[in-house]
């Protein structure tokens, strides 16, 4: 692991503003960005972990845990909510068998996230995985677009 954290920290080391690309490299080197590597990162750059943890946790982007092959993006924003993105949510979260407070099934085949707005406003209500839309979704359609992906 260090091996392959190192290389990532030689192509920055000594440059300005590279907390995000360093975080980028990171994160597909290791799924997401777990402490450890966080600190090894702070240990190695002279970036300071609270500088870190505070770009990772204010991007999107970054996941602070392990997330599955799939993600699954559901809109909550305006649109998507008064179209019925909380049900599209529930059905979502059912059908893959997730708890209260759980976002990755166990067999970490799928991450659902609610986000902000993915820009589709006129598709509402609106999911993402991946880098596929679907949009004008009913609770009745989850199943075949979720049964699609290995």
């Amino acid at each position: 692991m260090e091996i392959n954290i190192d290389k990532i920290i030689t192509k920055y080391k000594g440059k300005d503003g590279i907390a995000i690309p360093l975080l980028q490299e990171l994160q597909e080197l290791e799924g997401y960005l777990a402490p450890e590597s966080i600190r090894y990162l702070s240990e190695h750059t002279g970036i300071p972990v609270a500088e870190l943890y505070g770009v990772a946790t204010f991007y999107s982007m970054f996941y602070l845990e392990p997330q599955g092959r799939h993600i699954i993006r559901v809109c909550k924003g305006t649109a998507c909510h008064v179209s019925g993105a909380d049900t599209l949510g529930v059905a979502i979260r059912s059908y893959l068998g997730l708890s209260e407070g759980e976002n990755t099934t166990s067999d970490s085949r799928f991450t659902v996230l609610e986000v902000a707005c993915l820009g589709c406003c006129s598709l509402a209500p609106v999911i993402m995985i991946g880098d596929k839309t679907y949009g004008k979704l009913a609770v009745d359609k989850i199943g075949k677009i979720l049964d699609q992906y290995e």
